[in-house]
């Protein structure tokens, strides 16, 4: 079902037009990965779609309604933001960052109740966490901040997660168990808008891809019908493949390279499996 219709938004900064009249369409329980090279403006429309920035033209509807009419904690119980990068001054308890996320659901003076700490048990449990509860934050791994980060953003009562570059500065194992937490969520019916550097990342775990460049949309569909050879030469000005593995993993495969530890021969040989993908 249609759930936040982005409608023909422009932003303007500086005198300079960073969004060019934008529109697209999010379902509900489905991943949408931003697409595009650095200054496309994807962080623009992802904080466009928080309520962060007014746009110059246009509106953002979430089930019907203009999120330029709905108060800052009424968003935020419907949608949570996740940032890349997420450092904290004092050494809070993973628990503790968690319980922050109900702040938005709670009177200005307030104290935790055991609901809120059975919700924030919940989340824990649902991202296989448990087990980080007591530790410092400030002690945990990158990948285990993004995920507590994303457990906070569900003990908030959000059902529709923001992220900005999920997997920047992860290492690639932890890479793919946060893109494995986050398919397994969207199955639950959770909603992701996520911008990524990535495209088999994309590819993995997206139902929809929107590619931006100059602030524009080049291409917006399906996963399987947007990202090809020619829609990713036309975004990064670099030749790229899609080759499908045997266990029908699609991945990306640049053009210019070689790999250094096979002969030229059978380079070209594979090069010529892929050059129609």
């Amino acid at each position: 079902m249609k759930f936040i219709h982005v409608n023909n938004i422009s932003y303007n900064y500086s005198q300079k037009q960073v969004l060019k009249k934008v529109t697209l369409t999010i379902d509900q329980g489905k991943v949408l990965s931003l697409l595009g090279p650095n200054g496309s403006g994807k962080t623009t429309l992802l904080k466009m779609i928080m309520g962060f920035y007014r746009p110059s033209t246009g509106q953002v509807i979430l089930e019907g309604r203009s999120i330029s009419d709905m108060t800052p904690r009424e968003l935020a119980r419907r949608i949570a933001y996740v940032p890349q990068v997420h450092r904290l001054a004092f050494s809070y308890r993973v628990m503790d960052v968690i319980l922050m996320g109900r702040v938005s659901r709670k009177p200005f003076f307030f104290r935790y109740s055991s609901k809120d700490r059975a919700i924030a048990a919940r989340a824990l449990e649902q991202l296989s966490i448990v087990h980080l509860k007591d530790r410092p934050y400030t002690e945990i791994s990158g990948g285990e901040r993004q995920l507590t980060l994303i457990a906070r953003a569900m003990a908030q009562g959000a059902d529709t997660f923001v992220l900005d570059e999920p997997v920047n500065g992860l290492d690639y194992g932890n890479q793919i168990r946060l893109l494995k937490q986050i398919a397994d969520l969207a199955e639950q019916g959770y909603t992701f808008i996520q911008t990524s550097h990535f495209p088999e990342h994309a590819i993995w775990i997206s139902d929809r891809v929107v590619m931006l460049q100059d602030g524009q949309i080049i291409a917006n569909g399906s996963t399987q019908d947007v990202i090809n050879g020619p829609n990713l030469y036309r975004l990064y000005k670099t030749p790229i493949g899609i080759v499908e593995a045997k266990n029908g993993m699609r991945v990306c495969v640049p053009r210019l390279m070689r790999d250094r530890h096979h002969s030229s021969e059978k380079q070209e040989k594979n090069n010529a499996q892929y050059q129609a993908a």
